[in-house]
């Protein structure tokens, strides 16, 4: 549901922006804020599993994101969709992080990389369906459907938790939820993807924007000292002690900052600067999809004929170049080059994703599992945030001040700045050890 929502609502923003009467560059409102309520409440995650036992937890975000689902499908302007989606991120940040932690807590780590396969899973169907989904509903149907979609799919998903998913025991040692940490973190993170997204738009007054600065850089800095007080912190920042760990996060950031702003700018390019219809521009997105799968299958063999330094930095420059390669797409450029070219970008993304969301366990003690999914969830949604908010800036930047028509050209620049921030990962990945990851490798 998350997956294919979020693909199928970008191929969407340009017929909300008709609906709404409002300009396309506005829309990442309906990305970003869903993304910030996930990184918000992510951090509870964790710990709401252990205290409530994971099952429990995984049944009520479902059905919080499903009444998300119905507000967007009802919302009449752009505030009630935002608001609606703030509604869909809450349930949202319980859902994934929660079923990951069920899957690593419960996988010997020799078998780790085929079940983080498995897990990918659905972030791999989902962007290849959801395009030509939201397509074919756009063609026939009014936007609201993109969102209804959901409500039979989440009964069906909770029938199917409650049969096959165990209960599970929650865990006496969960102790108190860290609420401190949580509202010192909250409000960081809050105001950072906050100024992000309104930087350079004029929404906010220079002014307020400095207050947001300042307040968000305060409460990160009194989060860093409660994070060395608190026995349990809501986010545990000692685990980037871990080299594995570490790159995984910090190289995973870079990369999240630079693809996280395709999803926004490649249905503005295609169907408002090149005028193509939905169904039409989802035949050509759904290549990235199609890609993403196809590496799975590759990606033990990989690893372990050339260990996780030489692929990581091997597939991260590809996703880099294949990050930037839309940007130069025009009216002329065939559309089967356009196809082929997001079918490699697809198999280099999903390679270098999977290397890098493996190997952060790779050190990590199992009892410190939890901790460590929760703060992965969470850089891996403030760095999509970030790069949604980076690619509508830089979109604004090349647009110019009164110009209103998107134009081709208007994106050469946006993507080329989004393939660079990729790149920013590549020295992370070459700190590695060479031998890193050895152990679940199986080199």
């Amino acid at each position: 549901m998350e997956f294919i929502d979020s693909t199928a609502l970008s191929t969407a923003l340009p017929r909300l922006a008709q609906a709404f009467s409002a300009d396309p560059i506005h829309l990442k409102l309906a990305l970003t804020s869903y993304i910030l309520a996930l990184a918000v409440f992510t951090p509870a995650s964790g710990w709401a599993a252990q205290r409530y036992g994971a099952r429990r937890v995984f049944l009520i975000a479902m059905l919080v994101f499903l009444a998300g689902s119905a507000l967007c499908g009802l919302s009449q302007n752009l505030g009630q969709l935002v608001a609606a989606r703030i509604v869909q991120g809450i349930g949202g940040a319980m859902m994934t992080p929660v079923a990951r932690l069920i899957v690593v807590g419960s996988t010997p780590k020799d078998k780790l990389i085929s079940a983080m396969g498995w897990f990918t899973m659905p972030a791999m169907v989902g962007p290849l369906i959801g395009p030509p989904i939201a397509g074919f509903v756009l063609s026939v149907a009014d936007w609201p459907w993109i969102f209804y979609l959901n409500l039979p799919i989440g009964v069906v998903g909770a029938i199917a938790v409650r049969r096959f998913v165990p209960k599970g025991a929650p865990d006496p040692e969960a102790g108190r939820f860290d609420t401190q940490g949580f509202v010192m973190s909250a409000v960081a993170l809050s105001g950072l993807i906050g100024l992000a997204e309104t930087a350079g738009l004029s929404l906010l007054p220079p002014l307020v924007q400095a207050l947001l600065l300042a307040v968000s850089l305060d409460a990160g800095w009194l989060y860093l000292q409660h994070c060395r007080a608190q026995a349990k912190p809501i986010l545990d920042l000692t685990l980037l002690r871990y080299p594995t760990f570490r790159a995984s996060l910090v190289g995973g950031t870079f990369v999240r900052l630079g693809i996280g702003a395709s999803p926004f700018l490649m249905p503005l390019l295609l169907q408002v600067a090149l005028g193509w219809s939905p169904l039409k521009a989802s035949g050509v997105t759904i290549a990235t999809g199609l890609g993403v799968l196809v590496a799975r299958p590759f990606a033990g063999a990989l690893l372990k004929r050339y260990g996780f330094r030489t692929a990581l930095a091997v597939f991260v420059v590809a996703t880099a170049l294949m990050t930037a390669v839309p940007g130069f797409f025009t009216a002329s450029t065939p559309m089967w080059l356009m196809i082929a070219l997001l079918l490699v970008g697809g198999f280099a993304r999903s390679s270098q994703f999977i290397a890098a969301n493996t190997i952060a366990y790779a050190d990590v003690p199992q009892p410190r599992v939890a901790a460590a999914s929760t703060l992965a969830a969470v850089s891996q949604q403030v760095g999509l945030a970030l790069g949604v908010s980076f690619g509508g800036l830089m979109l604004h930047m090349t647009r110019g001040v009164g110009e209103a028509a998107l134009t081709p050209s208007s994106f050469v620049w946006p993507f080329v700045a989004i393939g660079v921030v990729t790149l920013l990962a590549l020295p992370v990945y070459l700190r590695l050890d060479k031998d890193a990851g050895a152990s679940i490798s199986g080199r």
